[in-house]
């Protein structure tokens, strides 16, 4: 079947003004003198129960903050990992003293913005209703209405998530990784899965809010227009009630970075592009004295599009949109990290430029290391403006056990880090020669090229077991292209019946961000196509064209199709490109893999890889290249119509995101000349 196609339109406006004075504009302005930082002192009490308030007076705007975080470490939960966040779910959901939709609408009629988490809570409202706010939020946390119904609904949805990323090359990544540092079985390498979230019942929700969502070394700051007296009393009023756990944290397992850095990797048959990520673990804290040179480092490496990583990655090779760092000095789990999304095609050579850059950062020059002071310096005075910083900054003071003049001082601190602090920091924080270079991408595309860089190469599965190297399936002798597509036209109703079909009409909907999206599509012989795509009954996209002209709509915007859209459109003369296969040399044969879990023969043509089941016949899938990058989409759930079985289930992979589409109604030689007008 033929695909629909994309157009996305940025446009860029740029003004500027130059003063009648001749400036050099190659020449960039001298910084002034480093400005003197006063911060609020936060007002703080702490209840009998263990919770810690701090108050931030801000009169500058009527609105209040209100920010619960607790200060624990992770825990395992083994076999109902996800449990926490189910639980958290819950506290949304009414209170024994208020229902659901009372609790909720009470929220919206405020204006206030109230949410949960399994460590903590937040609010936001104009400051003359924070009073009442601050009580809700308190009656949800105190008061949980727990209910097995409730409980199921969000079990649900988390499955339906995690099925909706069983294909996501970046959540593998982000799970697996995790997994290999820590420990599939630690509290901090654990990741949800089907099984687990179906072992949830009200009593482990029950139990993990009893153990773990307590006062005890927990921390409430308010930011905002408040009276210090004021909030002293509603707080004391409000969360004295809420109980101290006194549970035991076990310590956390131990972790530990690689002896010699190797490649892991996660085949993901689908992935049109790999997700590559280098992790290291390390020991670094706010309070220690290499933090800031530490931070600096990082940011030369791939704090921005200015970064190292960004030059080379993006600029330099064209390997990706975008290449950065991260380096972590949390509490309970610091680590490193270097990660960006490149075509299968180039996976080697990208990580070959990873390590080159993470080798290379242990020397910076002078122009790099003011460039990143500056930028780091005025990202923290531009910070300042936001209460919700003043708010984080006494939180991390009491967590991380900084200097009372931490923050005070964080410009001065910056300012006084030298090349060689760089240098020395580097060595303990960003470890080249100790990482995981972890990719979860294609491995049949990418597997040879990773084997020539010269490090061990070992393979996992989507659940971070060990694994064989993947290998491709041998196609047996008597399999041919034209086989291939014969069984395939055998499957969907046979040859007499595909060559009666003129036109396909199709409705489908899935949903984007929450809300309903429609989707019409009608396409017929000759390369004719009509689409369009609604929301909420408005028109977001149509696209029409008739074979040998047509254009493009978008947000009331009409405009032709240009000639290189219309000569790539105008290929697709067939509905069934599979009667084309074994007349022309452009499709090849190439093998068998797995594509939406089934065992496919892979056929290679132009610009589209299809993929059919090797034991039904039927399409699974295919993937198309394009100038923003490949598309692939798998089929699935077939059914007949009007004796040709189509797919009822499509799911497309667009930007990162997935879109499982369903289709409603299919209508088989109802199209006619004018819907392509």
């Amino acid at each position: 079947m033929k695909k629909q196609l994309t157009y996305i339109a940025v446009a860029f406006l740029f003004s500027g003004m130059l003063s009648a004075q001749k400036i050099d504009l190659n020449a960039m302005p001298k910084p002034g003198p480093t400005p003197a930082i006063n911060i609020a002192k936060p007002k703080t009490f702490q209840l009998s129960n263990g919770l810690t308030v701090m108050v931030v007076e801000n009169n500058k705007l009527p609105r209040v903050s209100a920010n619960l975080s607790m200060d624990r470490p992770p825990y395992y939960e083994g076999g109902v990992t996800g449990v926490s966040q189910i639980m958290a779910e819950q506290l949304e959901n009414g209170t024994k003293n208020i229902s659901k939709d009372e609790f909720n609408k009470k929220v919206d009629f405020l204006g206030a913005s109230l949410s949960f988490n399994s460590g903590g809570a937040f609010a936001n409202s104009l400051s003359k209703y924070f009073p009442e706010v601050l009580g809700l939020m308190a009656d949800a946390i105190i008061n949980p209405n727990f209910s097995a119904k409730e409980i199921q609904d969000s079990k649900e949805r988390a499955i339906e998530g995690l099925k909706s990323e069983e294909k996501n090359a970046s959540s593998i990544a982000s799970k697996v990784s995790r997994a290999l540092m820590y420990g599939k079985n630690t509290s901090r390498g654990e990741f949800e899965t089907v099984e687990s979230i179906n072992k949830i019942q009200l009593a482990d929700v029950q139990n993990v809010y009893k153990k773990y969502y307590a006062p005890d070394n927990t921390y409430l700051v308010i930011v905002g227009d408040v009276k210090f007296d004021q909030v002293k009393s509603l707080v004391e009023k409000d969360f004295s009630g809420w109980k101290k756990s006194n549970t035991t944290f076990a310590a956390l397992e131990p972790a530990s970075n690689v002896a010699k850095t190797e490649i892991n990797v996660v085949d993901v048959p689908t992935a049109v592009q790999s997700v590559v990520s280098v992790n290291n673990l390390n020991n670094l804290k706010m309070k220690d004295p290499n933090y800031f040179a530490a931070t600096i480092a990082n940011y030369i490496l791939g704090g921005g599009g200015e970064a190292r990583l960004f030059m080379n990655l993006r600029e330099k090779n064209g390997f990706t949109y975008g290449a950065y760092s991260s380096l972590s000095a949390s509490k309970y789990s610091p680590e490193f990290s270097a990660e960006a999304s490149v075509r299968n095609e180039v996976t080697d050579k990208a990580v070959k430029e990873f390590m080159n850059e993470l080798n290379g950062i242990s020397t910076v020059k002078p122009e790099e290391l003011e460039n990143a002071k500056a930028k780091l310096k005025g990202s923290f005075i531009m910070s300042l403006e936001q209460p919700s910083t003043i708010a984080r900054f006494a939180l991390n003071q009491k967590v991380q056990d900084l200097p009372a003049d931490f923050y005070t001082n964080y410009l001065k601190s910056i300012d006084k880090v030298t090349a060689a602090d760089v240098s020395n920091a580097v060595k303990t924080t960003i470890l080249p020669n100790q990482s995981r270079i972890f990719i979860a991408g294609k491995a049949s595309d990418i597997s040879e090229g990773l084997e020539k860089l010269g490090y061990p190469v070992k393979y996992f599965d989507k659940e971070a077991n060990p694994v064989a190297k993947p290998t491709a399936q041998k196609v047996d002798a008597s399999v041919t292209i034209g086989s291939v597509a014969d069984k395939y036209i055998n499957a969907i109703g046979g040859l007499a019946a595909v060559q009666k079909v003129t036109s396909i009409s199709s409705d489908a909907t899935t949903k984007v961000q929450g809300m309903d999206m429609n989707m019409k599509m009608i396409q017929a012989k000759g390369g004719k196509m009509a689409m369009n795509i609604s929301m909420m009954g408005n028109t977001v996209q149509k696209i029409v064209f008739d074979g040998k002209d047509g254009y493009m709509e978008a947000q009331g915007q009409k405009m032709p199709l240009n000639d290189k859209q219309k000569a790539e459109m105008a290929k697709d003369t067939e509905l069934f490109p599979e009667l084309t296969f074994a007349k022309s040399p452009e499709y090849k044969l190439a093998g068998i893999e797995k594509y939406n879990n089934e065992d496919s023969y892979v056929v290679k043509g132009g610009k589209t890889t299809y993929y059919y089941s090797v034991k039904t016949g039927l399409k699974t899938g295919e993937v198309k290249a394009g100038e923003g990058g490949s598309v692939p989409t798998s089929y699935a759930d077939y059914k007949d119509v009007s004796g040709v079985k189509l797919p009822y289930t499509i799911m497309q992979n667009m930007g990162g995101m997935d879109i499982n589409l369903t289709v409603k109604s299919y209508q088989i030689n109802q199209a006619k000349d004018s819907d392509f007008k």
